[in-house]
């Protein structure tokens, strides 16, 4: 799907993408020091728009706003993960079933598929932020 704002959709993908390969690390916020999967997006929509969101993964996905069908996906949603209904895990959507993510302790954020055997069994819903 077209996001509502193409030109902030596309300046969060680029953005998101050029910091695939930064160190993952717990409660890190910025590029020179690393990120957790709620600082990198934090760090994204800050750097970008100027725009505030909520510190970590739960207040994210509790955030006002819609939630988007996986089938109705746009560039720059967010994708969150967790199980038995607890979110613990955020991502930033890139298109064609892929999102940009800090996923663990000595990883790197990288780009990986909603489909993937782990992210697909704990996938539980999107919001849009852009609208």
């Amino acid at each position: 799907m077209a996001p509502a704002d193409p030109a902030s959709a596309n300046a969060v993908l680029m953005r998101a993408l050029g910091l695939v390969g930064t160190p993952y690390r717990y409660g890190g916020n910025t590029p020179e020091g690393g990120f957790d999967c709620s600082g990198l997006v934090n760090y994204v929509y800050r750097d970008m728009l100027d725009l505030r969101l909520p510190r970590s993964s739960r207040d994210l996905a509790a955030m006002q706003g819609p939630r988007i069908p996986e089938d109705r996906l746009a560039t720059a949603d967010l994708v969150f993960f967790g199980s038995a209904g607890a979110v613990s895990h955020v991502g930033i959507y890139v298109g064609e079933g892929r999102f940009v993510h800090a996923p663990s302790t000595g990883g790197t954020v990288r780009l990986d598929r909603l489909d993937g055997p782990y992210w697909r069994d704990h996938y539980s819903g999107a919001k849009r932020v852009l609208h």
